[in-house]
């Protein structure tokens, strides 16, 4: 099986989003719409977009977490999101069913309880499509030190 070139590109180049294909412009849309799910703290849609099987690991922690876990890091609890940024720096889908969405953020936070902060960093959400919605299985990345 052949990889879409137009999946390939030189990474010191900004990603040209016109050159995406219907899939991977709608893997990106998906990217984009959870997070504006997570800035309206809307935990039924988020709950629906995570595979049953779903792990994922913010590499400032030990170890991998769970989809309760990731439900609760986004859930009321949680500091609140007040704006952010996305940079898609490579977004692939292979064999039209595997996703993988690499990209940078920038985030501004409000916790419950202290100022708001900001931080930014880099980010992999990995998705399948299942039943023509794409299903996030898995994530991985963190915040830049410093």
């Amino acid at each position: 099986m052949t990889a879409d070139p137009r999946n390939d590109r030189d990474p010191s180049r900004p990603v040209r989003m016109s050159d995406w294909t219907p899939q991977q412009r709608a893997l990106w849309d998906r990217v984009v719409a959870l997070w504006a799910c997570v800035r309206t703290r809307d935990p039924a849609t988020i709950a629906a977009a995570l595979d049953p099987d779903y792990m994922g690991w913010d590499l400032r922690a030990p170890a991998p977490h769970d989809r309760d876990a990731a439900l609760q890091s986004v859930g009321e609890d949680a500091p609140a999101l007040v704006a952010y940024r996305l940079e898609p720096l490579s977004v692939r889908v292979y064999a039209g069913h595997t996703g993988v969405a690499h990209y940078a953020y920038a985030a501004t936070v409000q916790p419950k309880d202290g100022p708001p902060s900001d931080v930014q960093g880099r980010w992999t959400e990995v998705y399948v499509l299942q039943a023509g919605q794409w299903q996030m299985v898995a994530v991985s990345g963190r915040p830049d030190e410093g």
